[in-house]
């Protein structure tokens, strides 16, 4: 898998926000200061005794998780340079306990995790920590940077996502559209922070995907700017209980994509109106309850702010 075949839109204009003017929601662990957020990735965190986890220097190879297997407690070395590729296209696996210490700047464009149920089986994406970011990749201004997990179309069975914490990469940090195209399988994005990333952060397509207790932040430090929350047909797409703060940058819930409708419904979510909410191709965001315009980024409690906090699970 030297290439991930993957499909990003550029930035579209934004509509006009919309306001239900609804009560805001309380915080598993709010950040003191929103700059905070977008640096932390790269401050000290918990550091663990060298033997809690396995370093593996990127060099340029792929790793294949199979059938069944828990692929855990790693600590990957970026710094290298070079790039390294997970890929898990089976069922039933687990990803567990993994943080990357350094930005990706290989400048291949492919994607750090390729990952998918082909079984319709249920996998797991847990404690991983992609806070370092990556650098524009191939140079295509347009996006096909580096991306961080991209969800092949193949995908039938179902994908929990928890405590996931990626920054700064330049193609999107969930890409979970394609299985909207031919498997139909399912994303669930729980507890984890996404930030500073390009074209989109969390982006999904099918029946029964979600994003819930979970944070989207954008400030332009970066230079990457992405949609906040992408939803692609055919839908429909749940959001609850999240907080997507934009900084007035680009669209915070974005709806359709290529000529073709989706839903998205909205409950106990705040969401920034200065970049508004988009809906393409007759697609519908329904706000429902709790839903406001006050949105403050937070960190959920159990997602990792290190590579060594990840690789040993000691924040668990």
């Amino acid at each position: 898998m030297a290439q991930n075949p993957r499909t990003s839109e550029t930035e579209s204009t934004p509509t006009a926000g919309r306001n239900s003017g609804l009560s805001r929601r309380n915080y598993v662990r709010s950040l003191a200061a929103v700059a905070t957020a977008a640096t932390a990735i790269g401050g000290a965190g918990t550091a663990a005794a060298q033997d809690d986890y396995e370093v593996i220097e990127a060099e340029g190879q792929t790793i294949t998780i199979d059938a069944g297997e828990t692929w855990e407690n790693k600590l990957i070395d970026m710094t290298t340079g070079q790039d390294i590729i997970i890929t898990a296209h089976s069922s039933d696996w687990t990803i567990r306990n993994v943080g990357f210490k350094g930005k990706n700047t290989s400048g291949t464009g492919t994607a750090t995790f390729g990952i998918s149920d082909t079984s319709g089986g249920t996998c797991t994406v847990e404690n991983v920590y992609l806070g370092d970011g990556s650098s524009t990749g191939n140079g295509n201004p347009n996006g096909h940077g580096q991306t961080a997990f991209w969800v092949a179309p193949d995908h039938n069975g179902h994908i929990d996502f928890e405590n996931v914490n990626i920054q700064k990469f330049a193609d999107n940090a969930i890409y979970g559209s394609a299985p909207g195209t031919k498997g139909g399988g399912t994303i669930h994005i729980d507890s984890s922070f996404a930030a500073n990333c390009y074209v989109s952060h969390f982006r999904l397509a099918t029946e029964g995907s979600k994003v819930t207790n979970s944070s989207v932040y954008v400030d332009g430090s970066h230079g990457y700017v992405g949609r906040g929350i992408w939803g692609w047909a055919p839908g429909t797409i749940e959001v609850e209980d999240c907080q997507i703060e934009m900084n007035g940058q680009n669209t915070a819930i974005d709806a359709g994509a290529n000529g073709n409708p989706t839903e998205i419904a909205v409950t106990n979510t705040d969401y920034d109106d200065g970049a508004g909410i988009a809906e393409h191709a007759g697609s519908n965001v329904q706000l429902g309850d709790g839903v406001g315009t006050d949105p403050e980024a937070f960190i959920p409690q159990g997602v990792p702010t290190s590579p060594e906090e990840a690789a040993s699970g000691s924040q668990k």
